[in-house]
C-alpha cells in the first residue's frame, strides 16, 4: 500500500514531460489533421475562401489566422518549437471559436465539447510550457541552465 501511495505523491519528473510531450503530440496532430491541412492546402492552392468573420476583420483574414494557428501553430507545438507562444495563439484561436459557436450561433454542448476541450488544453499547454522533452528545452532552457552555472 505505501509503494501505491508513494507513486501517486512522487513528483515523477519524466512522467510529467512524457504526458506533456503526449498531450502537445496529440492535440497537435489532431488539430493539423481535422484543420489546420485543409486550411493550408487551400491557401497554397490559391482557392476561394469562404470563411466566417467571427470578430469583424474579414473573412479572408479570419481564414489566414486561423490557418496560422490551426496549421504552423499545431505543427510548433507537435515539434516543442516556441510552444507557449503557440500554444497562447491557440489558445485564443480556440476562445474566438468557442464565443461564436456558444453565443453566436448557439451551438449545444455537443458541438462545444470539443472547442472546450481545445481551447482549455492549450491554456494548460501555455501554462506548463512544453517540459523536457521538447525542442524548447533542447535550443533554450539547457543554454540557460549552463550559463547560471
Amino acid at each position: 500500500m505505501k509503494k501505491i501511495v508513494n507513486f501517486l505523491t512522487w513528483d515523477w519528473k519524466i512522467g510529467r514531460d512524457t504526458g506533456l510531450l503526449i498531450l502537445r503530440l496529440v492535440f497537435g496532430f489532431i488539430l493539423l489533421y481535422g484543420h489546420g491541412f485543409e486550411k493550408m492546402s487551400v491557401i497554397l492552392g490559391g482557392q476561394e475562401i469562404q470563411f466566417m468573420d467571427p470578430i469583424g476583420i474579414g473573412a479572408n483574414t479570419s481564414f489566414y489566422l486561423a490557418a496560422l494557428a490551426e496549421g504552423v501553430c499545431a505543427i510548433l507545438l507537435m515539434l516543442g518549437l516556441f510552444s507557449r507562444l503557440a500554444s497562447f495563439i491557440l489558445s485564443i484561436n480556440f476562445l474566438v471559436v468557442f464565443i461564436f459557436h456558444a453565443f453566436m450561433l448557439g451551438d449545444g454542448f455537443a458541438v462545444l465539447e470539443l472547442r472546450f476541450f481545445y481551447l482549455f488544453s492549450f491554456i494548460a499547454l501555455t501554462l506548463t510550457g512544453p517540459g523536457k522533452l521538447s525542442m524548447d528545452y533542447l535550443l533554450f532552457q539547457r543554454k540557460n541552465e549552463i550559463e547560471k552555472t
